[in-house]
This record gives structure tokens, sequence and C-alpha cells, in this order.
């Protein structure tokens, strides 16, 4: 089953993204170190996806997974990340709950799993 978000583009949800920390008094930089984390995308390659619409399925195509995306855990929107089926869905999961963690003022060392 294919879902809609994977066709989205990250720049669609992204300023969500931002907001959402915002709120709360992080900033874009947060979120973008937490995208870098998670990915292995330097800031300027996230500004390329961000410009170019890449889609969630072609962003995480060309991610290098952070090998500590195993100890991301918890739940995002009542489903538990580390038990999402779906390999893209899941990375997807992960990545919302990076931000999830930041709105919620969790120290960035803490979020970056170090």
């Amino acid at each position: 089953m294919t879902h809609r978000i994977f066709a989205m583009p990250v720049a669609e949800v992204y300023p969500h993204y931002v907001t959402k920390v915002e709120k709360m008094g992080r900033t874009e930089a947060e979120v973008r170190e937490a995208i870098s984390w998670l990915t292995g995308f330097d800031d300027a390659a996230i500004t390329r996806h961000l410009e170019k619409r890449t889609s969630f399925e072609d962003f995480f195509a060309a991610a290098e997974l952070n090998p500590k995306t195993s100890l991301i855990t918890g739940s995002v929107c009542g489903v538990k990340v580390q038990e999402v089926e779906d390999p893209l869905m899941q990375r997807i999961r992960f990545l919302d709950k990076l931000v999830d963690e930041i709105s919620k003022g969790r120290p960035m060392e803490k979020v970056l799993r170090a």
C-alpha cells in the first residue's frame, strides 16, 4: 500500500515542522540539525531538496540514515515509531518524532541521541 505522504514534497511539510518548534521557543536551525542528523544531508542539501520539492520517497532514498535511528522510540499520533513496518513510513515517523521532541523542549543532545 502506498501512502499519499510518500509522494508529497518534503517542502510542503517542512514549514509545519518549523512553525511547531518556533511556537515553543525553538528554532528552524534545530529542525535542520535534526534532519541532518537523521539523513546525513548537510544544510545545502536540505535547501536543495526543499527548493526542488523532493518527495518524501526520493528524499529518504537519497539519505544515509543515521545508525542511531534504532534509539528513536515512542509514539507519534498514537503510533509507536519503532513498530512501524513500512521502512519509508518509519523514516517519516522518525522525523516527526524528532521534531516533536524539539517542540517539547527536549535538549538537542538527547534529541540527537548523543
